[in-house]
């Protein structure tokens, strides 16, 4: 039994750790200034592959160059994409993008005020977890894991603290009674003693009022 609640102490202990950098990760880095982008189609592989999670920072658009890539607003859909910069009409705050595994640079060229910010690294496949607890089901399931994963490192212990009260609290009630007990034989032990030196002293005194009588009758 000792093993295998060592066992699980392992087990739900790591995957507390795994739940807490995931946190870190998906929800710390905005702290920092990240913004966190799942990558949802090919058009940037092999650089950035399918489910990888971006980590975007805004940036002056002014510094942005050819050659760099740019998570933008695609379209009023209000659709992110990240393409690389292939040439710059700095004149009409114009960006021309192309996707490194496509053919041909894309439709539109993407306005300054659309670009959120340049990737600055990528954690390979972390945004298909990035997407799977943000948005239902998935949002529920992780929540309701995390409620198990703390009732399971806390409840043994504050079950086995409540046990270990209740038994405490049966001792006390036993040493109490028990201590009772012993007062009262105490007690009744000492009003035996008083009863018996009574008794001893009624019979002197009977002993004595015959000796009297004896004395009374021999004068007569």
């Amino acid at each position: 039994m000792a093993t295998v609640k060592k066992i699980w102490n392992v087990v739900s202990t790591a995957l507390v750790v795994i739940m807490v950098l995931c946190a870190v990760f998906l929800m710390g880095s905005r702290l920092l200034g990240f913004q966190c982008y799942t990558v949802i189609s090919g058009s940037m592989q092999p650089k950035y592959m399918v489910g990888d999670l971006l980590y975007v920072k805004e940036v002056d658009v002014n510094s942005i160059a050819v050659g760099d890539d740019i998570t933008f607003i695609l379209n009023e859909d209000l659709v992110i994409a990240t393409h690389q910069v292939v040439r710059v009409d700095a004149a009409n705050q114009r960006f021309y993008t192309k996707g490194l595994a496509n053919e041909i640079e894309d439709q539109d060229p993407v306005h300054f005020n659309n670009v959120i910010g340049v990737p600055q690294f990528s954690i390979p496949k972390l945004g298909y977890v990035s997407e799977f607890v943000q948005n239902p089901p998935g949002m529920y399931i992780t929540i309701g894991i995390g409620i198990l994963l703390i009732l399971a490192i806390f409840l043994p212990d504050m079950l086995g603290k409540k046990k270990n009260e209740d038994e405490d609290e049966a001792v006390a009630a036993v040493k109490t009674e028990i201590d009772a007990t012993t007062e009262e034989n105490e007690r009744l032990k000492a009003e035996i003693e008083r009863l018996k030196a009574e008794t001893h002293f009624s019979s002197g005194e009977m002993s004595q009022l015959s000796s009297v009588k004896k004395e009374d009758k021999s004068e007569n």
